[in-house]
């Protein structure tokens, strides 16, 4: 599976991109959106930490994890919030003028990138449970070399990071906030 960092860049990257190119007046769109899909990608895999606890108790890995965080159902019940509070859109939240119906909508596109990452690069999800165990997955990892696999994420993780912060550097001159 992706490694978290990739799971937050992803999300976080996309967002960012979206905000830089497509929206128009950009207080409306705080980078602070950025930030919150990018957490939104990490959070399928709270079910591990869930694991740390059930464990315990007799669960395993396998029983947890990418079974119901990782189903499709996470994403539309933020997407299903996000209309239900739409009619609020006028409201903001905190000092920071963040609407509650786009932190929904940003938050189901974080998890719904965790899933897409999870289904193309390495294992699978069952993306309609509990009500079936029917599963996808794409393993893209495996059309590379072997000895290629065991490292390649943490690269890809590396790289992105740092394309990602050269990104920045030049677009919004994250350099005059040090």
């Amino acid at each position: 599976m992706p490694q978290a960092v990739t799971h937050f860049l992803i999300p976080a990257i996309l967002i960012n991109l979206f905000r830089d190119y497509f929206i128009k007046k950009k207080k409306r769109f705080s980078l602070r959106y950025v930030l919150i899909g990018g957490l939104a990608g990490i959070l399928p895999d709270l079910d591990i930490a869930a694991y740390y606890v059930l464990g315990f108790f007799g669960f395993t890995i396998n029983e947890l994890h990418r079974t119901f965080s990782h189903s499709i159902f996470i994403p539309m019940l933020f997407v299903l919030l996000g209309f239900v509070f739409y009619s609020f859109k006028n409201k903001e939240l905190g000092k920071h003028h963040l609407k509650l119906h786009t932190i929904l909508f940003v938050i189901a596109f974080g998890i719904f990138m965790h899933l897409i990452l999870d289904v193309l690069v390495y294992g699978q999800i069952m993306p309609l449970y509990p009500f079936s165990n029917y599963s996808i997955g794409a393993y893209m990892i495996n059309l590379l070399p072997d000895f290629w696999r065991s490292t390649i994420l943490p690269v890809f993780d590396a790289a992105l990071l740092v394309l990602w912060l050269v990104y920045l550097e030049l677009k919004h001159k994250i350099s005059d906030f040090i």
